[in-house]
């Protein structure tokens, strides 16, 4: 109770719209799709409205478009509004951020893991509405913000700033990493007696499984979530952690400019949470409209992601009607140079999906490249007798044009941050 009642004074402070809003979400769970749709154009022509009253940026792309946000009345007429970039957003910044005076902003930053990293103030609505959200996929699986749960993030942390991060984790009944040796992983591991979720990058969690089994601990938990953030969960990941916890890990999709975008449910599926979100699919990739952002309007945002929607007829067993992403494929824009042509970095995903598919080779890659023609391509598992099924799917996506050095039994995360399946230093 007295952590429940932290949580209370610590969400009253900063997050006062917080529990008004998780229980209207509570009540649009299991809305029909034509609820939600009518629900989100309402939404949307708010933002719209908003945006051209109050942030330079949009009213003049507006302007130039002649899109008039008052006469708003389908969601297909959002594509008459380009689409932005995170470079738009950067470069923009002053003038996307609006004029309106909030009671409340608060600070945000992306990650720059992609090169390029962006700050910007949120409305309070936003961020509440948002953890709202994150909180309303906890309960699917039975699960309160204020329970016990273990964190998995970079543990690369200045000292000064340990300690006070030590002192945030204990307010949120938190405890992580900050070193990846043998005995601190054995004392997570014992830590995680009651707790009831463990959550961070799912590359992490899967390094952290793979220890747990080499070094034969039994891990003693209640444990009724394993929530993967930030980085892709592969497939791959499963056995190990399945067999170190019980448990698979679930996907969180979202990203600190869009805000959350979907949630794993029960039955497997990443439900898009369109209360908050607008998700448009183009030539392949993302596109998010976040309905909260009025104080940095996020519209028809290109998150850089590669994606795959569910049929628009699926029927999730679970009831909800939220649309579903298939799958989370990987990163746009990043190109593999051969000598003669280019290839997009995803081809990678669709070698390795042949290999498990076709072949029943699971592994998991990091291809590095820092000239033409030559790509390093590490595979941690030790499995030297692959190479021959591995060689034959690099040829059909590229030919002789690419030369590959095959390394077996590397480790290929650092545990500084996220891991990256494909780096390049070619600009």
């Amino acid at each position: 109770m007295i952590l429940k009642s932290i949580y209370k004074i610590g969400t009253k402070q900063r997050n006062p719209s917080l529990d008004s809003y998780y229980r209207f979400l509570e009540k649009t769970d299991f809305w029909s799709k034509e609820k939600l749709l009518d629900y989100q154009l309402k939404k949307c022509k708010s933002l719209l409205e908003f945006a051209d009253k109050h942030s330079e940026f949009y009213r003049k792309v507006f302007k130039e478009n002649k899109f008039e946000p008052s006469s708003f009345n389908s969601l297909d007429v959002l594509k008459k509004i380009p689409s932005i970039s995170k470079r738009d957003l950067i470069e923009n910044k002053s003038s996307i951020q609006s004029n309106f005076v909030f009671k409340k902003l608060i600070h945000s930053e992306s990650s720059g893991t992609s090169g390029q990293a962006l700050s910007f103030l949120k409305n309070e609505e936003w961020d509440s509405h948002n953890r709202a959200a994150m909180f309303r996929g906890y309960s699917w699986y039975e699960v309160k913000p204020w329970d016990k749960n273990g964190y998995l993030w970079g543990y690369n942390i200045n000292p000064k700033k340990a300690l006070k991060i030590k002192l945030l984790d204990k307010l949120q009944n938190r405890f992580r990493l900050f070193s990846y040796s043998d005995n601190d992983i054995k004392e997570f591991a014992v830590n995680l007696k009651g707790a009831k979720y463990l959550h961070g990058y799912s590359s992490m969690i899967y390094e952290i499984a793979k220890t747990i089994n080499s070094l034969n601990l039994k891990v003693s938990h209640n444990l009724k979530m394993i929530k993967g953030t930030s980085e892709k969960v592969y497939d791959s990941y499963q056995p190990e952690v399945q067999k170190a916890f019980g448990l698979k890990i679930i996907n969180e999709y979202g990203a600190a400019e869009s805000g959350l975008i979907a949630f794993e449910c029960p039955q497997g599926n990443m439900h898009i949470a369109m209360e908050n979100v607008i998700v448009e699919e183009e030539n392949g990739e993302i596109l998010v409209t976040n309905l909260l952002s009025k104080s940095f309007p996020i519209i028809r945002y290109k998150l850089g992601d590669s994606i795959e929607l569910e049929d628009s007829n699926f029927k999730c067993i679970c009831g909800r009607s939220h649309p579903v992403i298939k799958n989370v494929l990987g990163r746009v824009g990043k190109m593999v140079i051969g000598k003669n042509s280019k290839y997009p970095s995803l081809s990678f995903y669709y070698v390795f999906k042949n290999l498990a598919m076709e072949h029943n080779v699971v592994l998991n890659y990091q291809a590095v490249q820092h000239k033409p023609g030559t790509i390093v391509l590490n595979i941690e598992q030790n499995k030297p007798a692959t190479k021959s099924f591995v060689e034959q799917e690099l040829k059909k996506y590229f030919k002789d044009d690419v030369e590959f050095e095959i390394n077996f039994g590397v480790s290929l995360h650092s545990k500084e941050g996220k891991l990256k399946d494909f780096i390049t230093t070619i600009d």
